[in-house]
């Protein structure tokens, strides 16, 4: 399959605080092809393979205090790294991945993302889930 990209939906009033944090939409990203799912937030990311995603559902809208910018959940470790409040997709992991701090050694069960085109990616990762057709 094809690589997919979806962008980040910035939300015009946190591009600034963001872009202090070097996350701009030349720097983050959804990739998603090949059994592989990857994402860039500026200077984080997060790959792991897409069998590894439990499961993935629309969420939002959020509070700003928690969702713009790089977050870590204090309830379950879960990792978001959010540029709009109006909403993203949520994913859970079979296996906890490395995100949000550079040696690794932090690993979290959940990552949310704020896509521009939540459904899509949903759809994507289905997609790439879905065993070949042998015929």
């Amino acid at each position: 399959m094809a690589i997919r990209r979806f962008p980040f939906e910035f939300e015009p009033r946190y591009r600034r605080i963001l872009w202090l944090l070097s996350v701009t939409p030349a720097r983050s990203g959804v990739e998603i092809g090949d059994g592989s799912f990857r994402v860039r937030f500026g200077p984080w990311r997060v790959q792991t393979d897409v069998s590894n995603i439990r499961c993935a559902e629309e969420t939002g809208p959020y509070q700003a205090l928690r969702a713009i910018g790089p977050h870590i959940s204090m309830a379950d470790q879960g990792l978001s790294f959010g540029s709009t409040t109006r909403g993203g997709v949520c994913l859970l992991f079979h296996e906890p991945v490395p995100g949000r701090e550079t040696l690794g050694l932090v690993k979290h069960p959940g990552l949310t993302v704020t896509v521009e085109d939540p459904v899509g990616l949903i759809d994507a990762i289905a997609d790439e889930q879905r065993p070949a057709d042998p015929g």
